[in-house]
């Protein structure tokens, strides 16, 4: 099991490693947008911390090698 925590809010939740993220974030009470389920759109991007690059939670799982997970939710004003 990984502790996967969710900011601002610091929602924490234990997940297993490569359980989609979007299932996590939805057994933690958490919604995060989405668009197309693809990737794509890139409506569900979240930033993982200790990575440079934002992902897309909708084609994400939790990772190997990272506990805990760290995400900061954030919601693009303009899509």
């Amino acid at each position: 099991m990984v502790t996967v925590q969710f900011l601002p809010d610091d929602i924490t939740i234990t997940a297993e490693v490569g359980e989609p993220l979007l299932q996590v974030a939805h057994r933690a009470g958490i919604t995060i947008p989405t668009g197309c389920l693809m990737g794509s759109c890139h409506a569900c991007e979240v930033e993982l911390e200790g990575s440079t690059d934002p992902i897309c939670a909708c084609i994400s799982a939790v990772p190997p090698g990272v506990n805990p997970v760290v995400i900061n939710l954030y919601v693009d004003p303009t899509w």
